[in-house]
């Protein structure tokens, strides 16, 4: 028998950027500020092309080793990488000694929500 405790995996909460679309009604403080951070990431260029690298990717993930080619040094990618992380656009996982990135599908669903039309308007 085995007395290993499995515990339940948590998504971070800034992982699913959650707000009504735009034209349905004013966001909130907190709506606004997740809104923000997210946009804010995606405001640098090559943090843009590293997002738009990774979700168009074959599989819906890449390597690090496959999507690092957009013009700056291997440090200033993986920079962006992480700021990219730390809005909840991207997540990560190791395997060796690559790291493999994803968008992961909510993220891409609440931003398509929050750009859309309220049903209605």
């Amino acid at each position: 028998m085995s007395n290993v405790d499995v515990l339940p995996l948590l998504e971070p909460e800034a992982a699913v950027p959650c707000c009504p679309p735009l034209t349905e009604r004013p966001l909130t403080a907190d709506e606004a500020e997740r809104t923000a951070t997210m946009f804010k990431a995606l405001g640098d260029p090559v943090r843009l092309r590293l997002f738009s690298a990774v979700a168009s990717h074959e599989g819906g993930e890449a390597c690090v080793c496959d999507i690092s080619d957009v013009g700056v040094s291997q440090p200033t990618v993986s920079h962006h990488l992480k700021k990219l992380k730390e809005a909840g656009l991207l997540s990560s996982e190791r395997r060796g000694t690559w790291v493999y990135y994803r968008v992961e599908p909510a993220v891409l669903a609440a931003m398509a929500q929050l750009l859309t039309r309220a049903a209605g308007v």
